[in-house]
C-alpha cells in the first residue's frame, strides 16, 4: 500500500516509477498520482464539512445547558432543534467521509509496488538479466529423462491415484520419493535455522482471514489464484438467511436475478471464509502486523516448511504433465522483517541463503534479477534462482527472492520504534523461497538420475534417508 502523502509530495517521482510497470492504459490512468490527489482531495474536503457540522452540534450543545440554566425554553427548544439538524447532517457526511475514504483505500490497495531504480526495465521474463550462475551442466551418457517419467517408472510417482483423490494438478509420492521430499524439507531448515543463516523456525496455520491475505497483498488482485475453506454450517446459515429472513428482505432476494443473488451469497460468505495459505510467507510477515517492535530486534528472520495452495487460475495449458505446477506442494519460506537502512542488504543476504540450499546439493543453477514487467506485485526488487532440469533442458524457477520495503507494511500496520524513541516508521519486509521442496525433489531426481533408471541420493541428504544412496525399483 501506497502513502498518498507521499504520493501528494512526490507525484512526478511516483508516475515515474510506476510507469515502469506493465500496466494497462487505463490502469495508468486510474493510478496516476493526479487521480489520486484528487481522490484524496475530495475526502479531505468531506472531512473539513464534518468537522465544521461537529463544531456547530457541539458549540449548540453547550449552549443548551447555559439555556436552561436561564430557563430559557424558548432559546433551549431553538437549539436543540439545531443539534437534531446537526446530527442528521453529521450522520450523512460520516457516510460520505468512509465512502471516500473506500473510494482512496481501493484504488491504493490495487496499485503495485514501486520498482527500485537499479531494476531494469522490461515487458516480460524475457527482459530479465542474469546475475551470475553455479555449477554447469552435467554430461550423460544416456538422454536424461523428465521426472515424470523416473518417477512412474519407478513406481513411486501416481499421478492417475491423485487424479481420483483430488483431480489435475495432484501427485502421490511413495517410498524413497515420498522419504526424499520430507528429507529435503529438513535439510533446508536445518541449514536455514543453523549458523550463519540463523532463521527462527516456525510452524503457522495453513489457514488465515482475508486480512492476513491482504496484508502480503494476494488480495484483493490475486483472490482468484486462491483456495477457501468455509464452515459448512455457515454456508447453510447465509443461504437461509436470504431464503427465510423477514418479509421485506426476503422478498428483495427473490425478485432479483439468479447472478446477482449468488454474489449476494458469495459475500456473505466472505466475512466467514478462511484461505489456505498460497505460501508461509503471509503467516510468517503477518506476525508483526499490528504491532510495534524495537528497532533493537530487528531484523527479525522466520523460516518455515508448509504445505501450500494455489488454484493456479492463469494456468491452463502450462505444465499439465508432472509436478513443476501443482495445486498442492511444499515449500521453505524465509521472511526478514528489517530497518529501511538494513533491507537492501538483507535482500542479498537471503539470496545468498536460498543458494547455499542449491550448492550443498550440487545442483546447476542461474540467479536472474526479474525486470519491471516480471516483478511480483509486491516487489520493489526480485531475484528468481532457476535451476537446470537435464530431463527438461532448460532452467526452471526454483526460489523468488524479494524486497517489499515498506509496502506490506502499511498494509499490515507494522512499524518499528527507533533507538532513540522518538519516531515509528514502518518496518521493511522481505520474503524468498528458501526453496520450493517440490520442484528441489524434481531437480535431484533429474539431475542424479542413472541409466537404469534410478536415483542417486546426494550426500547430504543421505543422513535424512537413514543412509541410502540410490533410490531404485
Amino acid at each position: 500500500m501506497h502513502d498518498i502523502r507521499w504520493i501528494d509530495e512526490n507525484a512526478k517521482a511516483f508516475d515515474e516509477a510506476l510507469n515502469r510497470r506493465n500496466l494497462t492504459e487505463s490502469e495508468r490512468t486510474e493510478f496516476s498520482s493526479q487521480n489520486l490527489i484528487a481522490l484524496d482531495g475530495l475526502r479531505r474536503a468531506r472531512i473539513r464539512v464534518l468537522e465544521i457540522w461537529q463544531a456547530k452540534r457541539n458549540a449548540a450543545s453547550k449552549l443548551i445547558g447555559h439555556a436552561k440554566a436561564k430557563k430559557d425554553e424558548e432559546a433551549v427548544k431553538q437549539l436543540m432543534a439545531e443539534v437534531a439538524e446537526c446530527k442528521d447532517s453529521i450522520s450523512t457526511l460520516d457516510g460520505e467521509v468512509a465512502e471516500a475514504e473506500e473510494d482512496l483505500r481501493g484504488v491504493l490497495a490495487r496499485i503495485p509496488n514501486l520498482p527500485l531504480p537499479e531494476v531494469p526495465d522490461g515487458k516480460s521474463a524475457d527482459d530479465n538479466v542474469e546475475h551470475h550462475r553455479f555449477g554447469g551442466r552435467r554430461n550423460y551418457a544416456f538422454a536424461p529423462k523428465q521426472h515424470f517419467d523416473l518417477g512412474e517408472a519407478l513406481g513411486q510417482m501416481d499421478f492417475e491415484a491423485a487424479a481420483k483423490l483430488s483431480g489435475a494438478r495432484f501427485v502421490v509420492l511413495k517410498k524413497g520419493l515420498a522419504r526424499l521430499e520430507r528429507a529435503l524439507g529438513q535439510f533446508m531448515l536445518d541449514v536455514h535455522t543453523s549458523e550463519p543463516h540463523n532463521y527462527t523456525e516456525v510452524s503457522p496455520p495453513l489457514l488465515v482471514r482475508d486480512e492476513v491475505m491482504f496484508g502480503t497483498a494476494q488480495l484483493p488482485k490475486f483472490e482468484e489464484d486462491q483456495f477457501f475453506a468455509l464452515k459448512w454450517n455457515l454456508v447453510n446459515a447465509a443461504w437461509k438467511e436470504g431464503l427465510e429472513g423477514e418479509e421485506d428482505d426476503r422478498a428483495m432476494f427473490e425478485s432479483v436475478g439468479h447472478e446477482d443473488v449468488f454474489q449476494y451469497f458469495l459475500t456473505s460468505l466472505k466475512n466467514d471464509r478462511l484461505s489456505l495459505i498460497p505460501t508461509a510467507e503471509v503467516p510468517l510477515t503477518n506476525l508483526v502486523r499490528e504491532s510495534i517492535v524495537d528497532e533493537a530486534q530487528l531484523p527479525i528472520r522466520f523460516t518455515a516448511c508448509t504445505p501450500c495452495f494455489r488454484a493456479e487460475a492463469g494456468a491452463a495449458g502450462k505444465d499439465t504433465r508432472g509436478m513443476i505446477r501443482q495445486h498442492q506442494f511444499t515449500k521453505v519460506e524465509l521472511v526478514s522483517i528489517t530497518t529501511p537502512e538494513q533491507s537492501k542488504d538483507e535482500h542479498e543476504r537471503m539470496l545468498s541463503c536460498a543458494e547455499e540450499i542449491l550448492r550443498r546439493l550440487d545442483l546447476h543453477y542461474r540467479v536472474m534479477t526479474l525486470c519491471t514487467g516480471d516483478m511480483g506485485f509486491a516487489s520493489q526488487k526480485t531475484y528468481d534462482i532457476e535451476v537446470w532440469l537435464p530431463g527438461q533442458n532448460m532452467y526452471r524457477e526454483i526460489s523468488s527472492c524479494s524486497i517489499c520495503g515498506e509496502f506490506q507494511a502499511r498494509r499490515m500496520n507494522a512499524r518499528y520504534r527507533t533507538k532513540e524513541g522518538r519516531n515509528v516508521r514502518p518496518v521493511h519486509t522481505l520474503n524468498g523461497s528458501g526453496v520450493a521442496v517440490g520442484r528441489a525433489l524434481i531437480a535431484v531426481m533429474e539431475t542424479y538420475q542413472q541409466a537404469d533408471g534410478s536415483i542417486a541420493v546426494p550426500e547430504v541428504l543421505q543422513p535424512y534417508m537413514g543412509g541410502m544412496k540410490v533410490i531404485e525399483k
